[in-house]
């Protein structure tokens, strides 16, 4: 059999898929986040330090066992999970797993104060982008006094307040209180390789699945950000709103709304009107981010400060069009063929199918989520993408950023 799903002895869900002819073996381990963080930027900070030594090793040390055979390792944090994952060659897979075991149970934060620093530094780069920056005030404005809304500046306002001993708590609670859903991809027999995942991940603590603690966000007005820079000469402007996520019923349609309106590049309504046929943008595009607890739709132009008043008329009147006429069956059928062959780049190598199957599960959408969503897709009709359009761009109810001179 290519696919196994079963559970290991301490409730972690967990994957195995046999890829034929790949002398790389991938694993992925995610931990659910289940609930906000005390302070902005806790949760990243914990990710970072996960890297910079354990019991056993120093940073520089951890870093050279990792050089010395070829391990490709990460720690990410992301807003619904913490992700650790690695690929490596077949033959140094038990390395790997040791030194996953040591980092995940002997991780000891110690040089905080050190990586806190380059951590503001970062921030501090990232915030000199004005586009950057107008994208802060939209995160900070869609998601304001939710966890979500944990942007760059709020994390830069915060992280003096933060302590090593608020790393470790959270870094234990998130250890104690998550479902956990691990994925291997590769063609080590899983024969071989559970006996080392019985004795290093079987032992973290039980896997949980009933205490998420995070609130759906919620957006019931119109909410402005306006910003200035003198040191620019393009405006950017974002606008959007609040809609369903993964596992919805219309989440297929708004997929496919997405790739039409503005995500398809050349051919994108978007592009077509306000840069091919208007002159009015540097970029525009659209975009739809997926929380666990809610997607966000949002469109973006960069343009002459001149141009803003007109580039929002335009962001209307595309709107709107996609809200009174369905689409054609050529940009619905286009529409289809480009999601289908994004998910398969996407999914090309072992460890990018390892993180896809172990975010839907963490996610509680099960494994093979990935190939379900396929087949919803094959089955929206122009008529589902209008209903959505109707239903979720209103006029009441959205977000406006804009960064200008």
């Amino acid at each position: 059999m290519t696919k196994v799903i079963s559970k290991l002895k301490n409730n972690i869900d967990y994957i195995y898929k046999f890829n034929e002819n790949t002398p790389r073996m991938a694993l992925c381990l995610n931990f659910s986040v289940n609930q906000a963080e005390k302070i902005p930027g806790i949760y990243t900070l914990m990710a970072r330090l996960m890297l910079q030594g354990t019991k056993k090793y120093n940073s520089e040390e951890l870093a050279n066992e990792f050089e010395k055979y070829a391990i490709d390792f990460s720690c990410e944090l992301f807003p619904n999970y913490l992700r650790v994952k690695f690929v490596c060659l077949n033959e140094d897979f038990s390395k790997a797993v040791e030194l996953m075991d040591d980092i995940l149970k002997n991780s000891t934060f110690e040089e905080f104060e050190k990586e806190k620093l380059k951590f503001v530094g970062e921030i501090t780069a990232e915030l000199d982008s004005p586009r950057t920056k107008a994208m802060d005030s939209y995160y900070r404005k869609m998601f304001e006094d939710h966890y979500y809304g944990n942007s760059l500046v709020k994390i830069l306002e915060n992280i003096d307040s933060i302590k090593k001993e608020d790393i470790i708590e959270a870094y234990k609670y998130i250890l104690n209180n998550s479902k956990k859903s691990l994925a291997l991809v590769g063609t080590l027999a899983l024969d071989d390789i559970m006996p080392q995942i019985d004795a290093t991940i079987g032992r973290l603590p039980i896997a949980t699945s009933s205490n998420f603690l995070i609130e759906r966000p919620s957006l019931d007005k119109v909410k402005t950000a306006e910003e200035h820079r003198s040191d620019i000469n393009q405006a950017h402007i974002i606008k959007g709103w609040l809609v369903p996520t993964y596992g919805e019923p219309d989440y297929p349609a708004i997929v496919l709304l997405n790739i039409i309106l503005g995500a398809c590049g050349l051919s994108s309504r978007l592009f077509l009107e306000l840069r091919d046929k208007k002159g009015l943008a540097y970029v525009v595009r659209s975009s739809y981010e997926t929380y666990k607890l809610a997607g966000n739709f949002m469109i973006y132009i960069a343009t002459e400060p001149k141009n803003i008043d007109v580039s929002l008329a335009g962001f209307n009147d595309e709107i709107e069009k996609i809200k009174q006429f369905p689409v054609t069956n050529e940009e619905l059928e286009n529409a289809k063929s480009n999601i289908i062959g994004k998910y398969a780049l996407l999914e090309e190598t072992n460890i990018q199918q390892a993180c896809s199957y172990a975010k839907y599960d963490v996610l509680g959408l099960g494994f093979n989520y990935s190939q379900t969503i396929k087949e919803q897709v094959q089955s929206v009709s122009a008529d589902d993408i209008l209903r959505c359009a109707k239903k979720y761009f209103v006029d009441d109810k959205y977000v406006l950023s804009v960064m200008k001179p």
